[in-house]
């Protein structure tokens, strides 16, 4: 009896590597999913924030029309990162709108002009309301919209090269 009580603290630390291993090989799905995905868009109405744009509406949603809503900051790096994207999916003819958190106007203008721009609305969402209304845990993320205001497909993080085609079929599937 006294031989396996020595063995003890081996057993102990061999059950707590054996768990952290675990936890190393296999890490847990940290990613916040929305709960809106399969309804409707909330209510809202954005203001402009670009002098050369409209604001955004949950009624730009409603228009028969499949269309991509980005939500991004100047401030973003990652926002950055995933413009080349952006502008894939906009010369494949994929409509894409986006919501502005917490910026302003110069800072999202000059931010356009260095990462080109393919946004035909972009709402100024300052509060961040309207992203935590539509179940969004930071930027960037981007959320499929069919043609009566629903979303279809939320995408958590900066869309990359492999995701153009994904999102791209999303669009054309939500029709």
């Amino acid at each position: 009896m006294r031989r396996w009580l020595l063995w003890t603290p081996l057993a102990g630390f061999g059950l707590l590597f054996a768990v952290v291993a675990s936890g190393l090989i296999k890490p847990a799905d940290r990613v916040v999913r929305s709960a809106l995905v399969g309804k409707p868009l909330p209510d809202f109405a954005l203001p402009a924030i670009a002098l050369d744009k409209p604001g955004l509406s949950v009624a730009a949603f409603r228009q028969g029309q499949p269309r991509l809503l980005n939500i991004f900051a100047s401030w973003c790096i990652p926002c950055a990162a995933e413009s080349p994207h952006l502008m894939r999916l906009k010369a494949m003819g994929v409509p894409i709108d986006a919501i502005a958190i917490r910026d302003t106007a110069p800072a999202l203008t000059a931010f356009l002009r260095r990462n080109g721009d393919p946004y035909d609305r972009i709402g100024d969402d300052r509060q961040s309301a309207v992203q935590l209304a539509l179940g969004s845990s930071g930027v960037p993320e981007s959320f499929v919209i069919d043609g009566r205001g629903r979303i279809v497909l939320q995408h958590v993080g900066d869309i990359r090269a492999d995701d153009v085609a994904t999102i791209a079929a999303a669009i054309r599937d939500a029709r």
